[in-house]
Order: structure tokens, then sequence, then C-alpha cells
């Protein structure tokens, strides 16, 4: 390899990092979340003892629903009703169904400590038959960290 070809690995190197904070600041312009308000302090290096009261808390009515009976290529949609019991906003970072026939829709501004909100899951049974169990993930600053939902249906041709 030749010397000049060194040379570029640095300009290169310093224009991956300056295209990132541009990329940060217009997702600020754009109104995007401060990252600064995600502060979870559980870690795989903290202890236990590590005070996470001050945390948000995604607390569900219910966490499962059973859609019951349906007919191949049918859709259905269920909201789960959460609350922030905790002190600080909820911040939900990505929810991700286990599959493409489960499409979670959740709120991507922060949840204040005390409000309510919802996340939808929407059920595509087209291609699908037979007993059905899906999950959703949703990942957020919360204590839990990580909360699952699912649904169930019993799909007939």
């Amino acid at each position: 390899m030749q010397l000049k070809h060194f040379l570029y690995l640095p300009a290169f190197g310093i224009l991956a990092i300056s295209s990132c904070g541009e990329q940060t600041e217009s997702n600020k312009a754009k109104g995007g979340l401060d990252p600064a308000l995600i502060n979870n302090p559980r870690t795989a290096e903290t202890p236990e003892s590590v005070a996470v009261e001050g945390l948000a808390t995604m607390d569900f009515e219910d966490t499962s629903f059973d859609f019951g009976k349906m007919h191949e290529g049918e859709s259905a949609t269920h909201e789960f009703k959460f609350t922030n019991n905790g002190k600080a906003p909820l911040l939900i970072s990505n929810a991700a169904g286990s599959c493409g026939c489960t499409a979670p829709d959740y709120p991507h501004e922060p949840i204040a400590p005390g409000q309510s909100a919802v996340v939808s899951v929407k059920f595509n049974s087209t291609g699908k038959t037979g007993h059905q169990n899906k999950t959703v993930n949703i990942f957020t600053n919360s204590k839990k960290g990580i909360h699952m939902l699912s649904i169930t249906a019993e799909v007939a041709e």
C-alpha cells in the first residue's frame, strides 16, 4: 500500500465525525429528543443498590390480549394502556414485533410522571393459520428497561 493511502484515513475519520455532529444538530432542529433525557443508572457494572427510585415506570393495565377467533387475512388492533408512575419522563426508544405481522405504534414524545398513554398493536393474519402467539418488545428508560406485550389469536382459513 502506498503512503498516500495512509494520508486519506485521517481525512475520512474527520469527515465521519463532523457528519455525525451535523446529524445530531439537525435532529435537534427537527424537534427530536435530546439524548441527555435518557439517564438510567442501572448497568452491568453498577451494584443493584443504585438508587432507581427517581426513574420512570411503565405500568400496564394488561400485558396480554387474546383476539379470539379470526379468519385468515383479517387484521385486528388492541391498545395497551399504561401509566408512568415514576418520577421522571418516560421515553420509548423503540418497539419491535416478533414478526412482520405484528406492528406496534407507540408515543414518540416523553410521557410525564402521572400521565397515561397507549401502545397500539396491530395483528395482520394474512398467511397465518392456527394458533398464533406474537410478542412486542418495548425499549424504554424505565426501571424495568424492556417491557414485553403478547397477543394471541386462533386463525381459521
